[in-house]
């Protein structure tokens, strides 16, 4: 158990506050969904119940949706982009680690088995990590548009309105304001380590540069 703890602890503690969160959401959204039912004459409905409205799945997968597509961009972007001083930026010259063919270390038995393979699979592998997130987003983006839907039909069939398509929604105003409400707070999350990493400092996190690093030297390590 304390190896899996040390070797595990990042991915279990982040999981773990993942849910916890997730919970604190549900429970606040649901305590909050049935003030605005009674205000509005309406039946309150039990947490299962609330667990399927749109009211909650639109509220969490508008939120999941911004969080991959920030992390997806800033992914593919970094490929490219450099920021001087930067601990999120590979240096401004040179190449570094990751920028290595994988094919000169397909002999390494300790590489892993597409790289060891070759051929369209390691490329396939190569850019897996920016398409795993695309699909993400896309899925994540697909379900806020259903789950939004089916809060905003919910909103209308209690004002006496017709449902709404889904074409209708994702064409409208409402939908868009709620994707790039979060997308903007998500880029300016990212360009505030970008920028505050250059002159900040956080010993021993990866994320930053070393304590005495000059503000210039650019890259963590």
């Amino acid at each position: 158990m304390r190896r899996l703890l040390r070797e595990n602890g990042l991915s279990l503690v982040l999981g773990a506050l993942f849910l916890v969160m997730l919970l604190g959401h549900a429970l606040a959204g649901h305590r909050e969904n049935n003030e605005d039912r009674r205000e509005h004459g309406r039946v309150t409905i039990g947490f299962a119940a609330y667990l399927q409205t749109g009211h909650f799945l639109e509220s969490v997968f508008e939120n999941w949706e911004s969080e991959f597509f920030q992390m997806g961009f800033y992914i593919v972007l970094t490929v490219f982009l450099r920021q001087k001083g930067s601990a999120e930026s590979k240096s401004l010259e040179g190449k570094e680690e990751v920028d290595e063919d994988p094919r000169q270390k397909r002999a390494d038995p300790r590489a892993p088995v597409p790289v060891r393979r070759g051929g369209w699979v390691l490329k396939l592998y190569e850019h897996s990590l920016g398409l795993a997130f695309v699909l993400l987003f896309l899925a994540s983006f697909a379900l806020h548009a259903l789950s939004g839907l089916k809060l905003y039909n919910e909103e209308r069939l209690a004002h006496g309105q017709a449902a709404a398509s889904l074409g209708e929604y994702v064409g409208g105003s409402r939908f868009w304001f709620e994707s790039f409400q979060n997308w903007q707070s998500e880029f300016l999350a990212v360009l505030a380590i970008v920028g505050l990493s250059i002159f900040l400092r956080e010993k021993g996190s990866p994320e930053s540069k070393p304590v005495a690093s000059p503000h210039s030297e650019t890259g963590s390590g």
